[in-house]
């Protein structure tokens, strides 16, 4: 069965089609990230001007790439929430419109849950990095606009366990890299600077909301405000190190949350999604750590971590 999926939460426009809801025959998407650099951040109104511009021609060539045209496809999938409401519309839209004037089922999904479901596909050459028979599972998304942790019982049946209370951590790595100067956006640099910053120096305060799988980062962003505003002006001050203490504060709440949640669930299985799931530090102390208390974690390639419609039409397979 081929799934035309179709993406368009944020600034991201996106169009796939997969095949029996795990080779990827194509990944095709355009972004407007260079329309919002000089703003520090999206803008919706750009996003969804770029997205009506580019939809035609990216699911055109999602298509072209697999091969197929719209006689070889089965079903046509769609994000439906969350995002920003006139980019969403733009994808709806034209889903909806395919859907009627081609007769094929539509199927309406859960961008954050799909996020999780990129664990499962397997693009060209590669293998996918989780096993489908890897289920029950613990969940984390973790991106600009999301702090989510879930409990997978199967494809059809995600029960949220905890989510952001504030800022979610990759809006806090953006906030943070304003703070700093560093430009839009920001989890890449962040990552990039904190290699070179490794010290034990400075500490940022870790929101653990004890009692609850809930995640807060404002404190800890606010904290890295008041730091460099202190102490930007004395010798000394060093914006890796600052970045390397904001990231580590970050990356252990992230890593202790969602090793709690497998602990408490005594579930084996840990898949991660989002933006910030190319985090190599995360990566990093994710993969230590669960493997001294015996989970797998698993994190989707690079090129499926960001927003993209393989993921939309992986899951919608199931759900079909």
């Amino acid at each position: 069965m081929n799934i035309l999926g179709i993406e368009t939460s944020c600034d991201e426009t996106a169009a796939s089609v997969v095949c029996d809801g795990v080779k990827v025959l194509s990944n095709c998407i355009a972004t407007s990230l260079k329309d919002h650099q000089r703003f520090g951040g999206i803008i919706p109104e750009i996003a969804s001007r770029r997205q009506i511009e580019y939809i035609h021609w990216v699911v055109s060539e999602g298509l072209s790439k697999a091969h197929l045209t719209l006689n070889g496809i089965d079903a046509i999938a769609v994000t439906r929430a969350p995002g920003l409401i006139g980019s969403l519309l733009v994808g709806l839209c034209f889903a909806r419109g395919l859907s009627r004037a081609t007769g094929k089922p539509l199927i309406e999904i859960d961008h954050i849950k799909a996020h999780l479901y990129a664990n499962y596909l397997q693009l060209p050459k590669e293998k996918p990095a989780c096993p489908q028979t890897r289920l029950p599972a613990v969940g984390l998304v973790v991106s600009g606009g999301h702090s989510s942790l879930f409990y997978v019982k199967n494809f059809k049946d995600f029960k949220l366990l905890g989510a952001t209370r504030d800022d979610a951590a990759g809006e806090a790595f953006d906030k943070v890299a304003r703070i700093l100067e560093l430009g839009y956006p920001g989890g890449p640099v962040i990552d990039r600077l904190a290699a070179g910053g490794i010290n034990e120096e400075i500490k940022f305060p870790q929101a653990l909301l004890a009692g609850s799988y809930d995640f807060s980062f404002s404190g800890t962003k606010t904290a890295v405000l008041y730091y460099t505003q202190k102490n930007k002006s004395k010798p000394g001050y060093s914006v890796p190190k600052v970045a390397y203490a904001f990231q580590e504060s970050v990356v252990a709440v992230l890593t202790e949350k969602s090793l709690l949640a497998c602990r408490k669930l005594k579930v084996k299985t840990l898949l991660i999604g989002g933006g910030v799931a190319a985090n190599s530090a995360l990566r990093r102390h994710l993969r230590a750590e669960a493997a001294l208390q015996g989970v797998d974690v698993f994190f989707p390639p690079m090129a499926l971590c960001l927003d993209n419609a393989a993921m939309i039409a992986g899951l919608a397979f199931h759900l079909l």
